[in-house]
C-alpha cells in the first residue's frame, strides 16, 4: 500500500491537513500520515521525516504564508528547504502554499485553500497511480484553486 504524509501548519487559517485527508480517503487507498507544525518554515524537515521516518512514498506540504514582506521571504525559504528536502531524498514533495494576500476577502481564502489542496491531493493520487493522466494533461494550463489558465493559442 502507497503512503502519503501530509504536514500542515497551525499558522493557516483553514484546516489543510485535513481537506488533504478528507480527499485522499475518497478517491484512493492509501496509508496517510499526517504531521501538523508551528509555521512554513517547519515543513521541510517535517516533510524528511516522514519520508525517512515513516517511509511515505509522496508528501504534500500544506502552508499559508501571511502578505507581508517578511511571509514572502519565509515562503521562499521554506520552499527551498522542501526542493532541498526532494533532491536529498528522491521523493516528490507537493508544495501547497496558499498566500494570504491571494484572496480578496476571508472567503475566498477559505474556498482557495480548500480547492487548492483538494486539487493537490488529486495530483499526488495521479503521481502514485495514474502518471500516464499528467502526460494527457501536459500544456494545459492547469491550475490548482482558481480557475484553470487553458493552452497558449496562436
Amino acid at each position: 500500500m502507497k503512503s502519503v504524509g501530509i504536514v500542515d501548519t497551525t499558522f493557516a487559517r483553514f484546516n489543510m491537513g485535513a481537506a488533504a485527508v478528507d480527499e485522499l480517503q475518497q478517491h484512493a487507498s492509501v496509508r496517510i500520515v499526517r504531521v501538523t507544525v508551528p509555521g512554513i518554515k517547519d515543513l521541510p524537515v517535517a516533510s524528511k521525516k516522514l519520508i525517512e521516518e515513516e517511509n511515505c512514498d509522496i508528501v504534500m506540504a500544506l502552508g499559508m504564508p501571511g502578505g507581508k514582506p517578511q511571509d514572502k521571504v519565509c515562503a521562499h525559504e521554506a520552499s527551498t528547504g522542501l526542493i532541498q528536502v526532494q533532491l536529498m531524498t528522491n521523493t516528490h514533495i507537493i508544495e501547497v502554499f496558499v498566500h494570504e494576500d491571494e484572496a480578496k476577502d476571508e472567503k475566498e481564502l477559505v474556498y482557495l485553500m480548500d480547492k487548492r489542496t483538494r486539487e493537490h491531493a488529486l495530483n499526488v493520487i495521479k503521481m502514485l497511480f495514474k502518471p500516464q493522466q499528467l502526460i494527457k494533461e501536459a500544456g494545459t494550463g492547469q491550475r490548482q484553486g482558481f480557475e484553470d489558465a487553458g493552452p497558449a493559442r496562436i
